[in-house]
């Protein structure tokens, strides 16, 4: 096969960001080419076939779409692919596929973790050791408790099969109720959220940035909750309303909220979250593992070679939705 008949690949990273390590192995059957921004990415969109976006904030995309003269297959690097749901995207021929796997099973031990950090008060204990100060305590025990994941899908299952095997009740929350499934206690329909928060003891937002997602948990949803559950959130930041999430923490209407997804990410050296001590934060990272920008390249790979070899995708994303099914 010539260069002229390669399939075209170009990559689209953040400003700054290097290639993906592992690219390189796609060389022999594609032409590759790199973006990194809006003008970057005008140049190199006609004649290309596939794209695989490794930032998942980007705007270039829609901002560039004229370019796209040839597109069949868009992969993105990340379980959400909110910011590719443009409507000329949605509405044309262009198939979308998403990482959808590789982050599963690290993101429920990151909620395992936060759940027995809230359960055992280490943030307290590592306050105290800071200080030097011996403080014996009581904590909770983390058995029998019930979880409500919000967002039952591949994340939200492997979440349930852990908090099971230390004994919480899982229950799910999903556009489309489950109950006989091997996971879950049940899995009820979105117009059963708050009825089921009314019930859990920790609340875990694993649902995709959609329309209908935007800005869920609002002041309606922690008002339902009880006042001694957690909130957890390691979907998008943009489901919860951060000031309504700080009013019922000040409120007393929740006991915490263990977050690593916000609506402004960085977040700001002053914002008021970092004051207060029953919550913890991390960076965005409770998927991110050593080895994992690896992992998502030969995935996408994987993909690559049953595109070229003219066979169905993998991990497809229902645009109309926002997400990838089973």
């Amino acid at each position: 096969m010539t260069a002229a008949q390669k399939p075209v690949v170009t990559v689209l990273t953040a400003p700054g960001e290097p290639a993906p390590p592992g690219i390189e192995a796609i060389k022999a059957r594609a032409v590759v080419r790199f973006a990194c921004d809006e003008q970057t990415l005008r140049e190199t969109l006609p004649g290309t076939d596939v794209m695989m976006v490794t930032d998942f904030r980007t705007d270039a995309l829609e901002a560039a779409w004229p370019a796209a003269d040839n597109l069949k297959w868009i992969h993105a690097t990340s379980a959400g692919v909110d910011a590719l749901m443009f409507p000329a995207l949605i509405d044309s021929d262009v198939a979308v596929t998403n990482a959808r796997g590789i982050f599963d099973r690290t993101i429920a031990e990151y909620v395992l973790c936060t759940i027995l950090m809230f359960a055992k008060d280490f943030p307290g204990s590592i306050r105290l050791q800071m200080k030097r100060e011996w403080k014996h305590r009581d904590t909770e025990r983390a058995e029998g408790k019930q979880v409500l994941v919000v967002g039952a899908g591949s994340i939200g299952r492997q979440i349930a099969r852990l908090v099971n095997a230390i004994g919480l009740h899982a229950h799910g929350i999903a556009r489309t109720p489950r109950h006989d499934d091997p996971d879950f206690i049940a899995v009820h329909g979105n117009e059963e959220l708050y009825e089921q928060l009314s019930h859990a003891d920790y609340v875990v937002i694993a649902a995709p940035l959609t329309p209908q997602t935007e800005g869920l948990f609002d002041a309606r949803a922690f008002a339902a909750m009880k006042p001694s559950a957690r909130l957890i959130n390691i979907g998008r930041g943009p489901i919860v309303k951060t000031e309504a999430l700080i009013q019922a923490l000040d409120a007393g209407e929740i006991a915490g909220a263990g977050l690593d997804v916000f609506e402004e990410e960085p977040l700001p050296a002053d914002h008021p979250l970092w004051q207060r001590e029953n919550v913890i934060m991390t960076a965005h990272m409770a998927g991110d593992f050593i080895g994992w920008n690896r992992a998502l390249i030969d995935q996408f790979l994987e993909n690559f070679d049953r595109w070229h070899k003219g066979e169905d995708l993998f991990n497809r994303v229902n645009k109309t939705l926002g997400y990838a099914g089973a």
